[in-house]
């Protein structure tokens, strides 16, 4: 039987295959008492499974593939977080000892007291790991039950194969990942949770939000993914599968097309140069941002080299992995954020409890909380900068206070460099990031004091819209066209513009087609993105006239109403 169902298109691309179910593990478990004799055996059976789903987490960790985005570890991190709750790990143990329960039992009773504390948080960002704590549980109680993990079952070699689940961690998708399915579709999900961002940066076509794929499709179906429409179609008749062949052809067609313009340079019609740089997690991204023709770096995440291990780097191996990054840039600039930890990004043994992390002490708030951690970044930092074009990106900034404690801090370090004559750059530019609405209101202090500014819209929307992306009840009122946004991106970039300081936007639109030539109609003349999206941002700059967006840009900056704003959106894409 031949039906179709609708979802979220959060990752582009057209894939034909068969279905393969992902299974799911239900926490509804028989509850039996135990005699006095085994009580100590069936703890010894759930210390056992803790370990080896402990051991599991880890061996993914170390075993990360090369190809998975370095969003994967600050998750497995935070499953590991989870699964070392007390009450995930304790609590269980000593369930077990005073009622003689059965461990599955205890596991299950003790995973909805945790996850109703979850959802107590007032932060929804907090409220959403519940789904987190629930895969953790979950992988926990697989080994309880005597079934190993989330391994996955072999799959058909000879066709190409869809993921279909209710949900899927990153821990699955690292075990998925090696054999090369062609797309996955889940049940859950929003445009911007975990999975959404994974899929982009994999470049693999993906529908969320489903609702009921999992239990409809059953497994080897003929399945169409449509991830420019957010469709799928099971079992479709022959003319359907006739068109969406040729359409998957075309698609295939049109991204070789877009690999020949890497060596294009990103001029509008009118001759503006455009900047289009890549966000990356490690040095090791360099080849892939090379590949795909960016010249440069706009975002080095460098909280990626603190998480996922029991030490900090020190400062010897920052300065190398950034000094990699130089070179390997050759004098084009790279852009490197001082570490963004906290919030969900924790490091291993000094996690803080805090009601609301995400506002809490987090990114250069906790830079400046703690120098030790610091101080050595930016000493790597300078030091790398004698190798290459660094330029030194600060999170998170609302205050002039914090920026001027932040610029004494990288002026003393570079007095320390100096008087133990230890090279480094002679013109390291200092830039800020706006994502704090105070912070973009204020962009004139800030721009008067820093060398660029870069503009996080991940952050700058939902805080501004007091909306988590993750959270799945509420991630459809995360508009990026909200007139609030429009008119916070219009002021600073026309401020920056008018005082002559480079600006950039490194938030995921800066990566989606709509909103290409929207962000060049508000004055913005540089971008940064995964590597895998540049090629086709190029080509919408490459056919984009900035004269002709002005008089549609304004019209959709003086609307309020969300209907014409897409209206006059999709006319400026035409």
């Amino acid at each position: 039987m031949s039906f179709t169902l609708h979802g979220i298109a959060v990752s582009s691309g057209i894939a034909i295959g068969h279905a393969h179910l992902v299974s799911h593990t239900s926490l509804e478990v028989a509850h039996y008492v135990l005699p006095k004799k085994f009580v100590d055996e069936e703890i010894v059976r759930f210390d056992t499974a803790l370990q080896i789903t402990r051991n599991e987490l880890s061996g993914l960790r170390s075993n990360r593939p090369t190809h998975a985005a370095a969003e994967f570890d600050a998750f497995l991190e935070l499953h590991q977080m989870i699964l070392d709750d007390p009450l995930l790990s304790v609590a269980p143990r000593e369930m077990i000892a005073s009622e003689h329960c059965n461990a599955e039992w205890a596991l299950k009773v003790q995973t909805e007291t945790l996850v109703a504390q979850f959802d107590e948080f007032e932060d929804a960002y907090l409220r959403e790991r519940q789904t987190d704590v629930k895969q953790v549980a979950e992988r926990l109680l697989k080994q309880l039950l005597g079934q190993p993990g989330h391994q996955p079952t072999p799959m058909r070699l000879d066709v190409e194969t869809i993921l279909v689940a209710h949900d899927l961690s990153p821990a699955d998708l690292i075990q998925f990942r090696p054999q090369q399915y062609a797309a996955f579709i889940t049940d859950v999900g929003g445009a911007t949770s975990h999975t959404a961002i994974v899929a982009r940066s994999l470049n693999t076509p993906c529908v969320v939000g489903l609702h009921h794929a999992r239990e409809l499709v059953r497994e080897d179906d003929l399945l169409i993914l449509d991830g420019e429409q957010g469709v799928l179609i099971v079992n479709p008749d022959k003319s359907i599968l006739a068109e969406y062949k040729l359409r998957q052809s075309e698609w295939e067609l049109e991204r070789k097309k877009l690999k020949r313009l890497r060596t294009a340079r990103a001029n509008t019609l009118d001759g503006t140069a455009i900047e289009l740089y890549a966000n990356i997690e490690k040095p090791e991204d360099v080849a892939e941002v090379k590949e795909n023709g960016a010249t440069g770096i706009g975002l080095f995440r460098s909280e990626f080299l603190f998480l996922n291990r029991d030490d900090l780097p020190d400062e010897e191996e920052q300065f190398e992995a950034y000094r990699a990054a130089a070179e390997g840039m050759e004098g084009q600039p790279v852009t490197i954020r001082t570490f963004d930890l906290g919030a969900d990004k924790q490091l291993k043994g000094v996690e803080r409890v805090a009601s609301n992390p995400a506002l809490g002490l987090r990114a250069i708030r906790l830079c400046l909380a703690e120098p030790q951690l610091f101080r050595p970044q930016l000493r790597a930092l300078l030091r790398a900068s004698h190798y290459g074009n660094i330029r030194i990106l600060i999170p998170m900034l609302s205050s002039v206070s914090e920026l001027n404690q932040t610029l004494q801090f990288i002026a003393a370090t570079r007095q320390s460099l100096e008087d133990e004559s230890i090279p480094c750059g002679s013109d390291v530019k200092i830039g800020g990031m706006i994502e704090i609405p105070a912070a973009a209101l204020a962009i004139n202090v800030f721009a008067r004091k820093l060398d660029f500014l870069s503009i996080g819209t991940n952050d700058l929307i939902q805080y501004t819209l007091a909306i988590d992306r993750t959270d799945e009840e509420v991630a459809h009122l995360y508009d990026p066209l909200h007139p609030a946004i429009l008119h916070l991106l219009a002021h600073a970039i026309g401020t920056c513009n008018k005082l002559g300081v480079p600006i950039s936007v490194c938030g995921e639109i800066a990566g989606e087609l709509p909103y290409t030539r929207l962000l060049l109609g508000l004055g913005l003349r540089q971008l940064s993105m995964f590597s895998a999206q540049v090629p086709s941002i190029k080509q919408r700059v490459l056919t984009t006239s900035l004269p002709e967006l002005t008089a549609l840009t304004q019209k959709i900056l003086r609307a309020d109403d969300p209907l014409r704003i897409r209206e006059l959106l999709g006319r400026l894409n035409a």
